[in-house]
């Protein structure tokens, strides 16, 4: 880096610098300029981005130490997540629906091109994560840009400086003739207002508030704790959000949790308001149906053999009690909450066999099936033998063709294939709910006999390590806002001239503080009143 050396003092400043370190005094070349206030910003140090542009590095470096790009950034990311609100994020749709189908159903073209740019998994997509990393190495970058020639001028204060340096602050005055018991008076006022003085060859520095300086960067230290508090949700380790439905007496394992707990829906209670209550009478007859409480009554179990690969779960009773909404049941750093649930699932039906042309349909044979899990063929006691063609767990219609809609049998629907003893030809026949079709002259045709239901409760799996980050990052963010905002550096220098003094004044806000504290240690004294330079220029 190019250096300038004082033509004062000698002192060696790097280039770029606004004002001799040492004593102050302006290194800009003789212009009309010449006269203007100083540029007191960072203390009139060079910034690194200032002075290098030579590298790759230095490109970079200066690419992100600008205000503006870190300004452009956060407003894409502002403009992006104002997008992302328009619709609902995919973890609010119904978790049995694909993602593709729902947003174009629901909104139409505008829902399509939602989908397909990404915005339904906005916050957890990899270019909002770009975004936010870009910002925190724009904070990082920025800060280190300006706080370490501000920390090296800071360190280096010096009561001695140059008169050019003193005449060209905001606050200046001049008097030709001040006792020595005036200096000392002014000297010991400063202390009484709690400045902090320092003393050099009749030179005085009174200085207060100096740590305000640093509100900002503490500010984006908070923003940096905040933003990687925001990334480390891309570690799986760090936060867990995933969904889990659990039928009534099932038990499955927790997802995300490597098959180490498993949970038990033991019983799945759901509460409405009473509607003969004088209270919601009327707004029940208008909204008909509306839950006061579901709540899941649940076992969390622990796998011992989850660190043994192909071993058999061995369960142990690890917690139970009951999730309801807002009120998760948390173990071992998971918490599971109540989000969703689904009545009157069938949970198995029972067929039977019988002819056609019997107006009793009297049975010939029965056959029950596990509609989570059917099995392919069922033999009948009386030598029948039935055969699942097609299954539908949720059927409907779809231009003639039955469809299912998800893979939960909440209306299940068959295709089977009946031989009867001694054929081996079948016969096909259709069954769903309200619906027993056989297939042309069937001789025999199958018939629903009876059915079991259950309810299913929707959780939601959560595990969040990056709260304390984020916390953490909002509280030093708040303290650097109040460091900066109730507390300004204040400076003033005395400057001896013979028999006369100079006087200046600065901070980096509240001047009319300043002006009114120097008026306090002045008051009865022949020394003038220092004059606002600014407003005497406009």
């Amino acid at each position: 880096m190019e250096q300038n050396a004082c033509v004062s003092c000698g002192h060696i400043n790097s280039k770029g610098t606004a004002f001799c370190a040492s004593c102050g005094l302006p290194l800009e070349k003789e212009s009309a300029e010449q006269k203007s206030l100083l540029n007191m910003r960072y203390e009139g140090s060079a910034r690194r981005s200032q002075t290098q542009n030579k590298t790759v590095v230095d490109k970079v470096w200066n690419f992100f130490s600008s205000v503006k790009v870190g300004v452009t950034l956060i407003f894409i990311t502002l403009v992006a997540s104002a997008i992302g609100t328009i619709f609902p994020q995919e973890m609010y749709i119904p978790p049995t629906v694909d993602p593709a189908q729902h947003y174009e159903d629901q909104y139409g073209i505008f829902g399509q091109v939602y989908y397909q740019l990404g915005f339904h998994n906005l916050y957890s997509s990899w270019w909002y994560m770009i975004l936010i990393a870009m910002i925190g190495i724009s904070i990082v970058i920025a800060s280190i840009d300006r706080v370490v020639p501000l920390y090296k001028a800071l360190k280096n204060q010096k009561p001695t400086r140059h008169q050019n340096f003193m005449r060209r602050q905001r606050l200046f005055s001049e008097t030709e003739t001040v006792t020595s018991e005036e200096k000392q008076q002014l000297v010991e006022r400063l202390r009484k207002l709690r400045y902090r003085v320092t003393e050099e060859n009749g030179h005085v520095l009174a200085e207060k508030g100096r740590f305000s300086r640093w509100g900002p960067y503490v500010n984006h230290v908070g923003l940096i704790v905040f933003l990687l508090g925001a990334l480390l949700r891309f570690v799986p380790f760090m936060y867990i959000d995933d969904y889990v439905w659990v039928r009534e007496g099932e038990t499955v394992v927790v997802p995300s949790t490597e098959q180490k707990y498993y949970v038990k829906n033991e019983d799945f209670i759901v509460e409405t308001y009473d509607e003969r209550d004088e209270r919601y009478k009327e707004s029940l007859a208008k909204q008909g149906v509306v839950p006061s409480n579901f709540q899941t009554n649940a076992i969390v179990y622990e796998n011992t053999n989850a660190d043994i690969p192909g071993a058999e779960p061995e369960l142990e009773a690890l917690k139970e009690d009951s999730i309801k909404v807002n009120h998760p049941l948390k173990f071992d750093g998971f918490a599971l909450y109540q989000s969703n649930y689904q009545l009157n699932e069938f949970k198995s039906m029972t067929f039977r066999v019988h002819r056609t042309d019997d107006s009793e349909e009297k049975a010939l044979g029965t056959f029950k099936i596990d509609l989570m899990n059917p099995e392919s063929e069922y033999e009948l006691d009386n030598g029948f033998r039935v055969v699942i063609d097609q299954y539908f767990p949720e059927y409907y219609m779809n231009d003639g063709e039955p469809r299912s809609q998800s893979k939960y049998p909440k209306n299940p629907a068959f295709v089977f294939f009946v031989y009867p003893p001694n054929e081996t030809e079948p016969e096909v026949s259709f069954a769903a709910i309200g619906r027993n079709v056989p297939s042309g002259d069937n001789e025999y045709k199958v018939g629903i006999e009876e059915f079991e239901m259950r309810d299913v409760t929707g959780l939601t799996v959560k595990r969040d390590y990056t709260i304390p980050f984020i916390a953490l990052g909002g509280l030093i963010f708040m303290i650097g806002v109040i460091q900066g905002m109730y507390w300004h550096h204040r400076r003033i220098w005395i400057h001896p001239t013979g028999t006369g003094l100079l006087v200046a004044g600065h901070t980096n806000k509240n001047y009319y503080g300043v002006k009114k504290d120097i008026g306090k240690i002045i008051e009865g004294t022949n020394i003038n009143m220092v004059e606002d330079q600014q407003e005497i220029k406009k």
